[in-house]
């Protein structure tokens, strides 16, 4: 899991590694910078003995890591169920985009824009259904099935052994392909943002039969506010609520100005009003028609994006 060596330079440089490991784990920018910086005060809480004995410091602090991430799993279940309204996983601006959090680390201020390799792992589809995993489930699928990690590894992060690893990546597997199945008729990433760009064209003139048309029948909007942004509790289902809500919206929020931008790697909408991002919305596409949209409004979670133009 680890290069071998503990100089400095070698213990920073897992630092994006980890990063990239907690917050597939996580959903969450903030608390997977938390449990990284949890893991390397741990490493240097250690003697000098004890660290020289670490022959191979990345797969130690990958490991404490995993388990880090695995503690906050199981408590976070508690603290979503108190959270008001919907838990959805922070989106993640474009890498040129992303607006620096100055959070220090042992190799200087971190810099996620330079860390998170945004791919089908991160995108807000993937994380919505790893948080349908139980902790234990998520932290096996994404060690070994992202990132490839043996199950004899990942027996040392989960206290499990390798059997028991392998049938928990096995069952999350079978969640993901339950709830994430494959498109019928597969959408390319320019199709994809055609179709979000009609769906922007149509919510600005506040088309209603356009969304109508754009959304399937059965779509599902989702939205966050976190009790801190005014936001839909629960799911709107159904194309023509979902298209009336938009209109609503658009209704009683003059001067809000869309924007197309990549979201957690995927072509998405952002909100501002007054060069403040305060809405970030990202698109599930299939047959040319949107049948999900997650929609982020808490301003938690959007940090990263900071004030645009």
């Amino acid at each position: 899991m680890g290069t071998v060596g503990v100089g400095t330079d070698a213990i920073a440089g897992e630092r994006g590694k980890l990063i990239n490991v907690a917050y597939r784990m996580l959903g969450s920018v903030t608390e997977a910078e938390d449990a990284v910086q949890e893991a390397y005060a741990r490493w240097f809480g250690l003697s000098r003995g004890r660290r020289e004995e670490i022959l191979a410091p990345g797969a130690w602090l990958t490991t404490v890591t995993g388990r880090i991430c695995l503690d906050l799993l199981g408590s976070a279940r508690v603290r979503r169920e108190r959270y008001t309204g919907v838990w959805l996983p922070e989106p993640l601006p474009d890498r040129t985009e992303w607006v620096r959090t100055g959070v220090a680390g042992p190799d200087g201020p971190a810099d996620p824009a330079d860390r998170i390799v945004q791919d089908e792992s991160v995108t807000i589809a993937f994380l919505v259904v790893l948080e349908a995993m139980t902790p234990a489930e998520r932290v096996a699928f994404v060690l070994h099935d992202v990132f490839r990690y043996p199950f004899a590894e990942i027996a040392g992060v989960l206290g499990r052994t390798p059997a028991a690893c392998k049938q928990l990546a096995a069952s999350a597997r079978r969640r993901l392909g339950a709830e994430h199945a494959p498109a019928t008729a597969p959408v390319t990433a320019s199709g994809r943002a055609d179709v979000v760009r009609r769906v922007k064209d149509a919510w600005e003139t506040k088309d209603i039969a356009a969304l109508v048309a754009l959304l399937d029948p059965a779509a599902v909007m989702t939205a966050d506010g976190g009790g801190l942004a005014g936001t839909a509790l629960r799911p709107v289902e159904g194309g023509p609520s979902i298209a009336r809500y938009m209109v609503g919206i658009a209704d009683r929020a003059p001067g809000l100005e869309l924007l197309e931008r990549s979201v957690s790697g995927t072509p998405g909408l952002v909100a501002r009003r007054a060069g403040a991002v305060v809405t970030v919305a990202s698109f599930d596409v299939s047959g040319g028609r949107v049948g999900r949209i997650w929609v982020v409004r808490n301003p938690e979670k959007l940090r990263p994006w900071g004030r645009e133009g």
